[in-house]
């Protein structure tokens, strides 16, 4: 099956493209902008995966369009000449939560029936109004990167793209709060000026902006991963860090009680019981070091990549027909 697909979220497509015997046509364009990313450089992409630039689109053999922005219905009209849904099956999958209200936000697609909306969680299911439009989740999976947690770092690691435009979604207005009780290393995309931003010392909120093959080995050094979002979609940053045996202390919010059961880590919407979780981490690795075990198997069971490529399959099979 030849599928169209943007390159829009690097760590979901990662897992997507892993599928066989399927080949995935990614738009490129000459400035890989927003639209035309092309193939990851930071990620280990299959072959099959192969950029395809706009004006070679409409000779292409499509038998699947998987649309993940609401303007893509429109660019792969244009770009194609075939209509999603239409002309050639598709479907939508939704990575994130609303913006507006959980009650009171309409799903792009809510209004049209001919392509499905995959949701990546639960949770999202049920805060979209998704109307008239047929729902399903498949949720995530990834590959194991494998144990790599050594913990020889008392810090804890924070994963989190634009923390200072984004504020009190990804909950950086809690960063000075867990920063009074451990020292914080915070990965991700434009994370410069954090420190400063929030008041703290460059030692108390470390930076850094790594390549995806440099960011496991440096996040597994830390003693704890700490989730501090407050509404986005569950991320896969929280799942990844849980593969590499992280012990995590996370807010309890969207999908996150789902993803960390009794024995992975602490769950709860209590500054003070999270703070506790991570004194408690910092100061015995042995107690880290079983939670991170813990957390290691539960990811693996539930979040392993054979059960998220054979849903995609059964859904495409489905589509198809």
């Amino acid at each position: 099956m030849n599928i169209l697909v943007w390159h829009v979220h690097g760590s979901w497509l990662t897992s997507f493209v892993q599928g066989r015997p399927h080949s995935y046509l990614v738009p490129v364009t000459p400035d890989r902008g927003p639209d035309g990313l092309g193939r990851a450089r930071t990620w280990d992409w299959p072959a099959s995966v192969r950029e395809v630039p706009p004006q070679e689109l409409r000779t292409a053999d499509i038998d699947l369009m998987v649309l993940q922005r609401p303007h893509e219905l429109e660019l792969a009209r244009q770009w194609t000449g075939r209509r999603p849904g239409a002309d050639v099956p598709a479907v939508y999958v939704e990575h994130n939560c609303p913006d507006g209200t959980a009650v009171g936000t309409r799903h792009p697609l809510a209004d049209r029936d001919d392509i499905p909306v995959v949701h990546v969680t639960h949770f999202n299911r049920l805060v979209w109004d998704s109307g008239r439009a047929p729902t399903t989740v498949i949720e995530h999976g990834l590959p194991d990167p494998g144990r790599l947690w050594t913990g020889e770092e008392p810090r804890a690691a924070v994963v989190v793209n634009d923390p200072v435009r984004r504020g009190r979604t990804t909950g950086t207005d809690l960063l000075p709060g867990f920063a009074a009780v451990a020292p914080l290393s915070v990965f991700g995309m434009r994370t410069e000026g954090l420190a400063d931003h929030l008041g703290l010392p460059a030692d108390r909120c470390r930076t850094q902006d790594l390549p995806q093959d440099r960011l496991h080995r440096e996040m597994a050094r830390c003693r704890l991963y700490l989730h501090p979002v407050r509404w986005t979609s569950l991320g896969l940053s929280l799942l990844e860090a849980m593969l590499l045996g992280m012990p995590v202390v996370a807010l309890d919010t969207t999908e996150a009680r789902e993803a960390v059961p009794d024995g992975a880590g602490v769950v709860s919407n209590r500054p003070d019981v999270l703070h506790k979780a991570v004194r408690d981490l910092l100061s015995d690795p042995g107690h880290a070091r079983r939670t991170g075990e813990g957390a290691r198997a539960a990811a693996l069971s539930r979040y392993g990549l054979r059960r998220f490529l054979d849903d995609w399959e059964l859904l495409m099979k489905e589509v198809k027909r």
